[in-house]
């Protein structure tokens, strides 16, 4: 990207420049009726110079398919966020059913590096990244941040794929349904 200026946060069209404060009577009704919501499971990753920070997310989607575009979802005060802001290549492995144990690490609090995190797990440095791409799940993609749009205490990361290295169709994907990780068949 050193042709290119940085992605810079953005904001919407006609988006307030204010946070909006949360509705307090409602957050626990509002965070149950999206646990029933079923998403997949994946781990971004991503290079930090001399260490690799990485992240179990479930808000991860496909944007565009021309040009290929993904969106993931981080809250603002993380520090893969944090990374993400200052590095803009990154990975997403798309977890398999039989990959909860390796979910359930990169969502814990105070999780060290993220090569520790994957000691004992195959995964290989992504070529167009850099960032770590965790093998045997049912997909993996490296991207690059096109743009970063705060929406309330969130950031919305859109970034352009970069290239696919592997699709494992055979396998079941890990999903997140009611606060638990679960298989689909």
């Amino acid at each position: 990207m050193a042709d290119r200026e940085r992605p810079r946060l953005t904001r919407p069209t006609g988006a307030p420049a204010h946070r909006v404060a949360p509705v307090s009577a409602f957050t626990g009704e509002f965070r149950e009726a999206m646990a029933q919501l079923a998403s997949g499971v994946a781990v971004v990753t991503v290079r930090d110079g001399r260490d690799d920070v990485g992240a179990t997310v479930s808000a991860l989607m496909s944007v565009s398919m021309d040009p290929p575009l993904v969106l993931v979802s981080l809250a603002g005060a993380g520090y893969l966020t944090e990374v993400l802001q200052r590095q803009e290549r990154w990975a997403a492995s798309l977890l398999s059913s039989g990959q909860a144990a390796v979910a359930s690490r990169f969502a814990a609090k105070g999780r060290p590096s993220a090569r520790l995190l994957l000691a004992g797990t195959p995964h290989h440095r992504g070529e167009h990244s850099q960032a770590l791409v965790v093998e045997g799940g049912v997909a993996a993609l490296e991207v690059e941040t096109a743009q970063a749009v705060p929406a309330g205490d969130h950031i919305l990361f859109v970034a352009r794929v970069l290239g696919v290295p592997y699709v494992e169709s055979s396998l079941q994907p890990l999903v997140r349904l009611r606060a638990r990780y679960r298989s689909v068949g």
